[in-house]
């Protein structure tokens, strides 16, 4: 790594080492926490962030669909389907920080498909519904995220499908799936994360699969950055809206 890459590694940990603000509004908190790391981000986060390419491969987008990302942030995961961009109608990136969608703007100038909107996710809708709705790593920040989920299932098309890549932390007794952890790993990233706003529940991927009918629903374990042997654990979803019943 460049001196370059360490120094902005080094601000990014000083960053989360302070934490979230515990102060003022939700879009001032953001900012404050990610302003200073804005730049070095994405960088960062490559090595932490892990399951975004699957998530968006399995989502198979395709030409003419409409494409939402709620907690987009810089617009870093775009660029998994960048070469598809000039086919889609339209890629709406929603996000409350500024300092973050001020990164996407830089990246995405002037792109007629890409629409940038500073906005909360538990409330933003779009004009017309989605073919594709998806979060990487954003509902674990979102208070209260059950709201988001509920806006984004309102935002997505009959036919469309949803995708979600996040944190996990394992229920009392293991997954519906299987996936356990110990009682010790199921206390420590909750607490880890919680001090820079990331706020770990079980509850998240089963009122995903409530809420959705799951196409795809993979429990892995990604390394951390400057923490050799430790892994996080994380989830990949995908489904599709349930059926109404007549």
């Amino acid at each position: 790594m460049s001196l370059a890459g360490w120094l902005g590694d080094l601000r990014v940990i000083a960053s989360m080492a302070r934490g979230l603000p515990g102060q003022g509004s939700a879009a001032s908190q953001l900012a404050s926490f990610y302003g200073p790391q804005a730049a070095d981000y994405d960088r960062f986060r490559e090595k932490l962030l892990h399951g975004r390419a699957d998530l968006i491969a399995a989502l198979q987008l395709g030409p003419g669909q409409r494409v939402i990302e709620f907690g987009a942030g810089t617009g870093r995961n775009v660029e998994y389907f960048r070469d598809q961009l000039d086919g889609l109608a339209q890629v709406d990136l929603i996000d409350l920080c500024a300092p973050l969608l001020e990164q996407a703007a830089q990246r995405f100038a002037g792109h007629p498909r890409v629409v940038l909107h500073r906005a909360d996710a538990t409330a933003w809708q779009p004009v017309e519904p989605a073919q594709r709705v998806y979060f990487s790593y954003a509902l674990s920040m979102i208070p209260p995220w059950f709201a988001a989920i509920d806006n984004a299932e309102q935002a997505l098309a009959d036919d469309g499908l949803i995708g979600v890549v996040d944190f996990q932390v394992a229920p009392r007794g293991g997954s519906a799936r299987g996936f356990r952890q110990g009682r010790l790993a199921r206390h420590l990233w909750p607490l880890w994360f919680d001090h820079d706003g990331v706020r770990l529940s079980a509850d998240l991927l089963p009122y995903l699969c409530h809420r959705f009918e799951p196409v795809l629903i993979r429990e892995l374990q990604g390394p951390m950055p400057w923490m050799p042997g430790f892994k996080v654990p994380y989830f990949v979803f995908v489904g599709r809206k349930r059926r109404k019943e007549s």
